[in-house]
């Protein structure tokens, strides 16, 4: 009976984790998805901490890998390196150094002070203290971390349909990212605002951002949006929206909410100020590659063309 229950628990588990483009509704997970956001925003300003500087924090971000989301590996003092990494297959997360260091623990229902106690006391058992601003960015309420109780969920399950949506949608900004020669950001996981992006660039400098953004200093604001750019990515939603794949352009060149973007489903956001097509749509298409990749792309066409890049030397066919 036992060895039946198991086998029944282990297909189960294969079965949400393997399902490549699963259900997603942001009300069923809103506050799993709450709680991994600020775990995120924790270990990323781990990486914000220890990286120098590249353009458009570029060294700050977190990276799809297999099982999750890592901070690739992180310099310390002494020629010493380590990484931290979310396992959304195991459910842990591991700290791994340059010398043999591990360390970690499960990913369960805990509370953002908690996991924050946790993540900080690994490092300094393993010789890799380190001192962040802990208090979230990009988030209207921002509750120090060592005090934040009220974040404490973590739905195995979501984090799991979450994680499978990341996956295509690392695929697939990868394969859109492979038709320009221009400058080009990897595709990496922001953690301030919980989302995937890829970005490209005209390599003309933009007018100063207006900032604003909640809990965020306008001059990092500023340094994200120094030059002229058409950014793309998956985002899981928030704010009564559902997921959805967006594009934006800044500086917005006029007539760039008129333009008519693919797939029908696609539509323009006011109050966003970018395209959406919503990840439902995506899902239930007979071709979810295909729309995706179109959305991209004719975002893409309507902001290069009105902003007159120089295409010719900018793209090339896709291989």
């Amino acid at each position: 009976m036992h060895s039946k229950t198991s086998t029944q628990d282990a297909s189960a588990k294969s079965l949400v984790s393997t399902e490549r483009w699963p259900e997603l509704r942001y009300e069923a997970w809103k506050d799993t998805q709450a709680t991994l956001h600020l775990w995120t925003q924790i270990v990323g300003k781990i990486r914000l901490q220890l990286e120098p500087l590249v353009n458009h924090w570029w060294n700050v971000t977190l990276y799809v890998t297999p099982r999750g989301l890592t901070t690739s590996t992180m310099p310390y003092a002494g020629g010493r390196s380590f990484n931290i990494a979310f396992d959304f297959i195991d459910h842990v997360l591991t700290i791994h150094g340059c010398d043999g260091e591990k360390g970690g623990f499960a990913l369960a229902p805990m509370s953002v002070a908690e996991f924050y106690r946790r993540v900080m006391a690994e490092l300094d058992a393993l010789q890799f203290p380190v001192k962040i601003y802990a208090r979230p960015n990009e988030v209207p309420d921002a509750i120090p971390f060592a005090e934040d109780t009220v974040h404490a969920s973590y739905d195995r399950a979501a984090v799991e349909r979450f994680f499978q949506v990341l996956l295509q949608a690392d695929r697939l900004c990868k394969i859109f990212r492979s038709r320009f020669v221009g400058k080009a950001s990897p595709v990496h996981f922001f953690w301030g605002s919980f989302d995937l992006a890829e970005t490209r660039f005209s390599g003309r400098t933009a007018p100063p951002h207006p900032g604003g953004f909640p809990n965020m200093p306008d001059s990092a604001t500023r340094e994200a949006y120094s030059h002229e750019e058409h950014s793309v990515g998956f985002w899981p939603g928030g704010f009564g929206l559902e997921p959805i794949f967006y594009a934006y352009a800044y500086p917005q060149p006029d007539g760039f909410e008129r333009a008519r973007i693919a797939p029908v489903q696609a539509s323009w956001l006011e109050g966003l100020s970018e395209f959406a097509l919503p990840y439902d749509a995506v899902r239930t298409s007979s071709d979810p590659d295909g729309a995706v990749l179109d959305f991209f792309q004719s975002t893409y066409d309507a902001a290069a063309g009105l902003a007159q890049w120089d295409r010719g030397a900018l793209e090339r066919a896709p291989a």
